[in-house]
């Protein structure tokens, strides 16, 4: 149970993928209701568990899904898959290559199709970023209300302040990455029943989350008017409502 923390509940295996620069404990006000619909673990991606962790494997979108794949397979039983982002990513590549492995998908605010898209617009601000911030007020200051609280539980706790849990150079590398291919292939082979959650202020490409709802095998499509890309940060209860919703409905089907 490498780089998974159980956080409790009883039944089916949920397990929480954060998204990039994020990590597991970014999850805290999830998982009081969580805890309800199954036994839930947050995971903590590769690149992301701390600024002195060495992973000498090449930057993959494949090192992803094979490393994720290795922490469900160590639970005994196909897990809910409840993904941010990039987490929400290797989910479903995830569900993709290893079916046995997932039971259902979240999807939160992620899609198939992003290439021709640079991250040059924001690489001179994430490399701006200081190493640590002596105050969270000064995470606050930088990220705003919503992300400024996902960052300071995300961050590593030192003496003198918070630090970053990795290196954005590789975050960016991460992200280029998208850029480059697509993965419509990927959801094609999906066959868990899926929700898909769409931020009102989304990051993805307009209408392609509608089109894996139309083209997915059991997929629910929900679109959160005013949202932003924390959708279960930003708009909590709705992000609750949906979730609850779609795995209850699971539940009673079973």
């Amino acid at each position: 149970m490498r780089y998974l923390t159980a956080h409790g509940g009883e039944g089916q295996p949920l397990v929480l993928v954060h998204g990039l620069m994020g990590r597991g404990s970014t999850w805290p006000r999830q998982l009081p209701w969580l805890t309800r619909l199954g036994k839930v673990y947050t995971y903590d991606a590769p690149w992301h568990r701390g600024r002195d962790v060495v992973d000498t494997h090449p930057i993959s979108t494949e090192r992803f899904v094979d490393d994720l794949g290795e922490a469900v397979e160590s639970l005994g039983s196909p897990a809910v898959m409840v993904g941010h982002s990039m987490g929400a990513l290797h989910s479903w590549c995830l569900a993709a290559c290893r079916p046995e492995l997932v039971s259902a998908l979240v999807v939160e605010d992620m899609a198939p199709d992003f290439r021709g898209r640079t991250t040059g617009p924001w690489e001179p601000w994430l490399h701006a970023l200081p190493v640590e911030f002596d105050t969270a007020q000064r995470i606050y200051d930088e990220f705003g209300p919503v992300a400024g609280q996902y960052f300071l539980e995300a961050f590593d706790r030192t003496a003198t302040g918070w630090r970053l849990h990795g290196h954005p150079s590789t975050w960016i590398e991460i992200a280029a990455e998208w850029g480059t291919r697509d993965y419509w292939h990927q959801w094609s082979l999906v066959r868990s029943p899926a929700l898909l959650l769409e931020a009102g202020n989304s990051v993805t490409p307009a209408g392609q989350m509608r089109t894996m709802a139309e083209t997915g095998h059991r997929s629910t499509y929900l679109h959160v008017p005013g949202a932003g890309h924390l959708i279960h940060d930003d708009a909590p209860q709705i992000y609750q409502q949906g979730v609850e919703s779609f795995l209850t409905t699971l539940a009673q089907r079973a």
